[in-house]
């Protein structure tokens, strides 16, 4: 049964890994037409009324503490991770962004080594990390290997994984309290979407209807926020539910592979021999990150020989 439940979330993670390494494809699309904000809010505001119509009821928590776990998900997993990184893309290079929030997994497996139990860093999930890195470096810089920094875009490219770690650890600390994963998400996308609001007066939105009918920016809308939203955040707070925060968040090694391909089919951008290279140490390290080690060798007690 145990093993049952593991595949489940396994299949859960990889599923949402696949559709959110294809909205990269949409989001491009809409850009023409929406400004980053607008995307974001957008997406999830579908996304939260998709919930509703899926769990209506009140999801009532236990004690104050209980609350500010779900709002600190919303300000760090829904606002904070995805305004960082959109404004860092105005700012800097789109490969220099795509591979550091790419490092999101090695913050989650820091973080729940200190605040959750029994998610402790081991050697091959740092091995893992380290070959997952290269392969990400590879794709995203497409054999390019130009140093253009850019210190504040890339700093706040830096801080997103960080706040998206915290958000994984709060996930699993709510999913340990047995809230119904549907009607959690969508509490926890009506604070990302309160955390938002101040952004919605700080930049230039100006939503008009003859944006939101185009037939094309309308299913792209609805691919981020019914698909990448909605569903996919239930699959993945499902799964980190089932796997635990680290386990679950190797599968993020993955997005820039699947996001090579889809950009491929879709967009036409090109592929290199760099990129495929980049591809398989990427899957090669996800799969030994995956491995579990034995208690006695893992991180925390080689520091204690």
């Amino acid at each position: 049964m145990k093993k049952q439940a593991a595949s489940t979330g396994h299949l859960l993670a990889i599923f949402t890994i696949f559709v959110w390494g294809t909205t990269f494809v949409s989001t491009k699309l809409l850009l023409s037409d929406f400004n980053p904000i607008e995307v974001l809010y957008l997406r999830f505001l579908i996304g939260y009324c998709v919930l509703l119509l899926l769990y209506p009821r009140i999801v009532n928590t236990n004690s104050i503490t209980e609350e500010l776990l779900f709002a600190g998900a919303g300000l760090c997993g829904v606002t904070l991770y995805f305004l960082l990184e959109n404004i860092a893309l105005t700012l800097t290079l789109a490969a220099s962004v795509g591979v550091i929030v790419s490092v999101a997994p090695f913050f989650t497996a820091v973080f729940s080594h200190f605040f959750l139990e029994g998610e402790k860093l081991s050697v091959s999930f740092m091995v893992g990390f380290i070959i997952a890195l290269i392969g990400i470096v590879m794709i995203g810089f497409n054999g390019s290997f130009v140093l253009n920094l850019n210190p504040l875009g890339d700093f706040l490219a830096f801080l997103a994984p960080i706040f998206w770690a915290i958000y994984s650890v709060l996930m699993r600390k709510i999913s340990e309290r047995g809230y119904h994963t549907i009607g959690s998400t969508r509490k926890v996308f009506f604070y990302g979407l309160v955390f938002m609001l101040p952004a919605l007066f700080l930049f230039d939105v100006e939503l008009s209807l003859a944006k939101l009918t185009e037939p094309m920016s309308l299913l792209h809308l609805l691919y981020l926020g019914i698909g990448a939203s909605a569903l996919c955040f239930v699959t993945w707070n499902r799964a980190v539910g089932i796997l635990g925060a680290v386990k679950t968040s190797i599968y993020i090694y993955i997005v820039p592979v699947i996001t090579v391909i889809a950009s491929h089919l879709v967009l036409s951008e090109p592929l290199s021999w760099t990129m495929g290279i980049g591809a398989f140490l990427t899957l090669v390290g996800s799969f030994i990150s995956e491995r579990r080690t034995n208690p006695q060798y893992s991180i925390k007690k080689r520091m204690d020989l």
